[in-house]
């Protein structure tokens, strides 16, 4: 006797502990596979859980959105073809195909909408669909939010009581205290994306402590002809150096070596993220400000009369001495 669909469901709802977004039927195979398997698909928060068939309450695989660094389109899209996607994860590349590519375009919208928390701008959706797909959405960053964050990991001895930037210093052959750049900041991966999407003047490259004990992440800002998009790249901490975990794992000496590593591969187009100190702009022209001083007039001393006898008809000022003899002599004359 079958279960009824409506029971299948609670029973998945129960088990996995997370919202339906979005189901259909699909064929899924890993990159060392060579067949395709079909499978039941149902998008619940950010993981893609699959059934062997719709009647399966227990999932037999599951996908953490999360470790998705891209999805790529593996041929152009046809109205009578299947679609193939491409999910690049960080440890291997799972392959998707969907019989109808309508189908393939709703997958290919939940999945991109789900991981970067916003509707991607080029998509072919009804209006009817694209309401649906915001109404996940919604959910889905209602749900995120009260999840728990992991704490971050704990902080090498020499930086514990140290702010958030550090200055570089002399380098070590002890990779437990690996030399610290002046990119390194002591933040998560979404705080290290905002710095980078609201100061892109200071740098694309901020290298962060990993979610993974002990281990260190790199977050770059790149520019491309579709907008700037972020990328974030494990760096796993050995007692040789660094692996970068790529397609093909880089293992280097150093952060140091990390840094220039990064830097060479994108043609040195980003730089290490350096807030920098504020500097004016403008050179102003101001009016010419007045020195003079207001001086005291200078005492002169009076000039020297000359003593030369005055000539016939000339009027002569008398000093005070000679106007006193006139008036006694004047007095005088008065009495006589």
């Amino acid at each position: 006797m079958s279960v009824p669909p409506r029971v299948v469901h609670k029973r998945r709802a129960h088990i996995t502990a997370l919202p339906l977004y979005y189901s259909g039927h699909l064929l899924k195979k890993h990159s060392y596979e060579t067949d395709f398997k079909k499978y039941f698909a149902e998008l619940r928060g950010d993981t893609l859980f699959l059934y062997k068939d719709e009647k399966q309450d227990t999932y037999t695989e599951k996908l953490n959105l999360l470790q998705l660094r891209s999805m790529q389109l593996a041929s152009a899209y046809q109205r009578k073809m299947s679609t193939i996607f491409t999910l690049m994860m960080h440890t291997d590349e799972v392959h998707l195909k969907i019989e109808n590519p309508d189908t393939g375009e709703e997958w290919r919208s939940y999945i991109m909408t789900i991981v970067k928390k916003e509707i991607p701008s080029q998509i072919q959706l009804l209006p009817g669909q694209r309401l649906l797909l915001e109404d996940a959405l919604a959910q889905e960053k209602i749900r995120s939010s009260q999840v728990k964050k992991p704490p971050l990991p704990p902080r090498p001895a020499h930086l514990l009581g140290a702010p958030a930037f550090v200055p570089p210093h002399k380098d070590t052959s002890d990779h437990s205290s690996p030399e610290m750049l002046p990119c390194f900041f002591n933040v998560t991966r979404q705080e290290a994306e905002q710095m980078l999407r609201q100061n892109p003047e200071y740098g694309g490259i901020i290298i962060r402590p990993s979610t993974m004990a002990n281990n260190y992440a790199l977050t770059l800002r790149q520019v491309t002809a579709k907008g700037p998009v972020m990328k974030n790249y494990r760096l796993i901490c050995t007692k040789s150096g660094f692996i970068i975990q790529l397609e093909t794992a880089v293992t280097v000496s150093s952060l140091r070596e990390v840094l220039e590593y990064f830097l060479e591969k994108t043609e040195y187009s980003l730089h290490p993220y350096m807030p920098g100190d504020i500097y004016d702009t403008r050179i102003e022209v101001t009016p010419p400000c007045s020195t003079q001083k207001n001086v005291p007039k200078a005492q002169v001393a009076p000039a020297m009369r000359s003593q030369t006898k005055p000539g016939e008809g000339e009027y002569v000022r008398p000093d005070d001495h000679n106007l006193n003899k006139v008036q006694l002599d004047e007095e005088l004359w008065k009495v006589v």
